[in-house]
């Protein structure tokens, strides 16, 4: 079985790998992948939008399977794209992408299947947004309703920050279409979680929870980045919780999905918090995490190409998961979320072995050396019998080597380990 994945992160790194660690793949391609991906993949040099191209790849090559990591191509109708050509591939339709790529799209999904969420509004008037933000208070949170590479939310504290975040988005146009319409919501208060399916014609295969750090710095401070790193499982958090998600948000939104005529095949990423009232949903990704991919998939037992075969053919299939406990580091350019500053050296990274593995992300082979070439970096993960000795092992590890130009949290996985 050969399969390519379309993506250059950390979650791409990690889906490579997945694939390349199964007995079932004897070859694996991806575009246009990262320099840090050599050693797991042979990387093309086509980009994730380039869909022409990406398809007569697969042809030229017998490719038996694609698999898509990032939103954007998803939002722009790959799949579409190459199934018209009698590919096959897994990820949402452009229609069914919108759970991700529209927050309005979804919020009203939910609201008229009663999957529970935040009370909100949407608006594309910067005046009668603010005007709604008066009338609400604070906290309240603002979202780009289109896609924002994970930066389109503020869960704004106060009211100048909630009317500046307005302005910015849609007087400022921040984001360009993205943000000319915006959803606000009332803030939600309680334990966060992701919860990650596999979905493909009604079949709903969910994936063991996780929990990431959204916040760039310690203590959960500074600004939102697309996360700083994660861990699974989440133990403080009861089977029952995990159970009670996938019965009032999992299986309606999937059955939701097919009732609206744009049935959902792919990852369906369930951002979800544990509130007084029970789980509701924060929002809807149309694909995997990151960083939540590095630390869920590794603890995936089954072969991952035979279980993407049997899932595309409708067969049943079980799906195994390890006891293995994995948290995740990211590295982060200094200057990360907000203007990074690219070219530092990273060190040694082979001094990073055992129980440890290393996702690239930002990164670029310049003279036998690695630097970096984007916001986050890496992500370094280390799997034991228990978090505490997968964080302990981590930032021993990390303790060891410079990190001139960069910068990492030390704090994660405090909520579980406090």
């Amino acid at each position: 079985m050969k399969v390519l994945v379309i993506g250059s992160g950390g979650r791409e790194h990690a889906i490579v790998r997945q694939f390349k660690n199964s007995p079932s793949v004897t070859e694996v391609f991806v575009a246009p992948g990262n320099d840090g991906m050599k050693q797991d993949a042979t990387c093309v040099a086509i980009d994730s939008l380039e869909f022409e191209m990406l398809t007569a790849f697969v042809h030229e090559n017998a490719i038996d399977l694609t698999f898509v990591g990032p939103e954007q191509p998803l939002a722009e109708g790959i799949v579409d794209y190459f199934e018209s050509q009698g590919l096959r591939i897994f990820g949402p339709t452009k229609a069914a992408a919108q759970i991700e790529g529209s927050k309005s799209f979804a919020k009203e999904l939910m609201k008229k299947y009663k999957i529970p969420t935040a009370a909100y509004e949407t608006f594309t008037d910067v005046n009668e947004a603010k005007d709604y933000i008066r009338k609400m208070g604070t906290p309240i949170v603002v979202k780009a309703d289109g896609l924002a590479a994970g930066k389109g939310v503020v869960v704004a504290m106060t009211l100048e920050e909630a009317i500046f975040t307005v302005e910015d988005m849609i007087g400022n146009q921040k984001f360009g279409e993205s943000s000319s319409r915006v959803v606000i919501e009332a803030f939600l208060d309680g334990e966060e979680f992701s919860y990650m399916s596999f979905v493909h014609n009604g079949q709903i295969y969910p994936m063991v929870i996780s929990q990431d750090h959204k916040r760039a710095y310690d203590g959960d401070r500074g600004p939102n980045t697309g996360g700083m790193g994660a861990y699974s499982p989440v133990p403080h958090l009861p089977e029952s919780v995990i159970q009670q998600a996938y019965d009032s948000i999992v299986v309606p939104t999937v059955e939701a999905m097919a009732a609206e005529g744009t049935p959902f095949s792919g990852i369906l990423y369930a951002g979800v918090i544990l509130t007084a009232e029970g789980p509701k949903v924060i929002e809807f990704n149309a694909r995997f995490g990151d960083p939540e991919t590095q630390v869920v998939l590794p603890r995936m037992t089954s072969d991952f190409g035979e279980f993407m075969t049997a899932l595309l053919d409708e067969k049943p299939f079980e799906l195994n998961w390890s006891n293995d406990e994995i948290l995740g580091v990211v590295i982060a350019a200094n200057g990360y979320p907000v203007k990074v500053e690219k070219g530092a050296i990273l060190p040694d990274l082979s001094k990073l072995n055992g129980d440890l593995q290393v996702f690239h992300a930002g990164t670029k082979e310049v003279d036998g050396q690695f630097v970096v070439n984007g916001g986050r970096v890496i992500l370094v993960t280390a799997k034991a019998t228990s978090l505490k000795q997968a964080r302990q092992q981590v930032y021993a590890a990390l303790s060891d080597l410079e990190w001139d130009g960069l910068f990492y949290r030390c704090d994660i996985g405090w909520r579980a380990l406090k």
